[in-house]
């Protein structure tokens, strides 16, 4: 822990306020470029503001949390309690551990989040909803209240479990913190490379002809590698994002600039 650190623990009054700055401020910040990374970092300001009492050490702490993130807000309460518990047992001193818990978590629990509280739950509720305010009753425009205020419940029990659950793997976990890191920024990158080839859709048309012969490129790709074309998009957008001066909406206009040239030149399809 670093010098700056206070002794007083995090309490549920702290717990509270992460709750409904997270509720309230996740997605009124979200950019393309950080996606809800400002809403996280802002959610997390009662804790930071708590355990850190230097300038330096807070700025570490803000660019800390002011890292892509993204997953369903519903849960993201579970990795935010468990950030701010591995944040008040090491702080500073294990950034990459905190840094990998955010990461390896938001992507599974986006596959949970979008299935249970974006699918069924409106697929559910709306649709029962619809059907009787068509049928011209009241209780049609009251029915999406009633599950609406229950999910915010269950959102505040999630910033309470993952906050004592972040606590449980911090304390006693503490001797494999190393291999727990790791395996993290392992889930993390698994997850990130099979988002790829699914979010970017892209193939080479080309094909060659000799005599009886028909030669599409874009097969011998796939041979070598499936989703060659996709993985090498994503690269060289992370690779252009990392030179100075060059942000995402300079990304978006490039990208749709070379899209439509290569399209036109029947390189890309």
């Amino acid at each position: 822990m670093t010098d700056a650190k206070v002794e007083n623990k995090i309490t549920k009054k702290d717990l509270v306020k992460v709750f409904w700055r997270n509720i309230l401020g996740l997605q009124m910040g979200w950019n393309y470029e950080k996606m809800q990374g400002l809403g996280y970092c802002f959610a997390m300001m009662p804790v930071l503001k708590k355990l850190y009492t230097t300038k330096e050490d807070m700025s570490k702490a803000l660019k800390l949390h002011l890292q892509f993130f993204n997953t369903t807000p519903a849960m993201s309460h579970l990795i935010i309690g468990a950030d701010v518990a591995m944040e008040e047992e090491y702080g500073l001193e294990n950034e990459e551990a905190i840094s990998a818990i955010k990461t390896g978590m938001m992507g599974p629990f986006a596959g949970i989040g979008d299935t249970v509280f974006v699918a069924i739950y409106r697929s559910l509720v709306f649709s029962v909803a619809s059907y009787m305010a068509l049928q011209g009753s009241v209780a049609g425009a009251l029915i999406p209240i009633i599950p609406a205020i229950a999910i915010w419940w269950v959102r505040y029990e999630f910033t309470m479990l993952g906050y004592q659950q972040g606590r449980k793997i911090a304390i006693g976990f503490a001797n494999q913190l190393k291999q727990l890191t790791e395996g993290a920024s392992i889930l993390g990158l698994t997850v990130i490379g099979g988002l790829a080839p699914s979010v970017v859709k892209a193939n080479v048309p080309l094909v060659f002809k000799s005599g009886d012969v028909t030669f599409k490129l874009q097969d011998m790709l796939d041979t070598i590698m499936p989703s060659m074309v996709p993985v090498g998009i994503v690269l060289l957008s992370y690779w252009l994002l990392g030179r100075k001066g060059f942000n995402s909406t300079k990304l978006i206009v490039f990208l749709l600039i070379l899209g439509v040239v290569l399209y036109n030149l029947k390189i890309l399809g």
